[in-house]
């Protein structure tokens, strides 16, 4: 699992600024020597409070059980880390997620990174760590955004080089932001895609907007379909077309076949659940068209 890799992938500037500078370690003259300048620390977990910055606000309780059981076997391989803030207290920066997998295997102790840190940097570490993580949902990623731009003051561009993600990325997550709480939820919940989303964002009212959600869910419609019925709604078509397609019948697929042999062209079908359908015909010229009536005489 990916909690249990060793060193992190593509950490943000800001972030590993923080980590690998010695003024934001621990040293002898702040907590006792056996903390090292860069060194890994056993802390008991009943000595470290949550993380009231936590960005994450959704755990999966099979995934974290997977986690427990994973931890009990190998160990932690990435440490927590975490800040001092009274002579024997400590306050989580990042690892919220192997921390409570942790309690659930049944350790005492956790191997954790001890730091100095302000809250505006605390905040900032722990956002952009979890940015970093691939098993966020767009929601998750969209809430650590909007965090580091209004409460750690960083500018857009500045985000963006620090998540290591374009200007327009971080926009197109930031807007999911600006959908109703209906279609947050079904982000959260894994029940539409990004894409799905992005199609929906567009759409020029929440009514419009909860009717495709209730579609996609009910109809399992792909991020394809939602973008062409949403172009159709933008556009002010009255009607647009949101049922799935329906898989022919093997007696259909073999007449569409017949015809396509017949007319020496593509020709469709397209059957509907009641079993109404269209047949259309392709043609690119005037003389084509006239070699497939000719057919018809034939």
């Amino acid at each position: 699992m990916s909690e249990l890799y060793g060193k992190k992938k593509a950490l943000g500037r800001g972030l590993s600024a923080l980590l690998e500078n010695n003024e934001t370690d621990t040293n002898a003259g702040q907590i006792s020597s056996e903390f090292r300048t860069g060194s890994i620390s056993s802390i008991r977990i009943s000595q470290i409070q949550p993380n009231p910055f936590q960005p994450r606000a959704h755990f999966n309780e099979t995934e974290l059980a997977e986690l427990a059981i994973s931890i009990q076997q190998h160990g932690i391989i990435q440490p927590l880390t975490i800040r001092k803030i009274e002579h024997d207290q400590y306050q989580l920066i990042s690892g919220e997620r192997r921390l409570k997998a942790c309690i659930i295997a049944g350790l005492s102790e956790v191997p954790a990174y001890v730091r100095i840190a302000n809250d505006e940097q605390m905040l900032e570490m722990a956002l952009v760590e979890n940015i970093q993580r691939q098993d966020l949902n767009p929601l998750e990623i969209a809430i650590s955004f909007q965090r580091l731009l209004e409460e750690c003051k960083i500018k857009q561009e500045e985000l963006s080089q620090k998540v290591g993600k374009d200007r327009s990325t971080i926009s197109n997550y930031i807007r999911l932001l600006k959908l109703p709480m209906e279609i947050q939820v079904a982000i959260r919940d894994q029940l539409i895609t990004m894409g799905h989303a992005r199609a929906i964002i567009n759409l020029p009212d929440e009514k419009t907007q909860l009717f495709i959600l209730q579609s996609i869910l009910e109809k399992k419609l792909s991020v394809r379909q939602v973008e062409e019925a949403a172009r159709q709604i933008i556009q002010g078509k009255k009607s647009w077309n949101l049922n799935p397609p329906t898989a022919l019948s093997p007696k259909a697929e073999k007449f569409q076949a017949a015809l396509n042999a017949r007319f020496h062209s593509k020709v469709h079908l397209k059957v509907s659940p009641t079993g109404s359908g269209t047949i259309t015909i392709i043609f690119k010229s005037e003389d084509e068209l006239d070699r497939i009536i000719s057919k018809f005489d034939s």
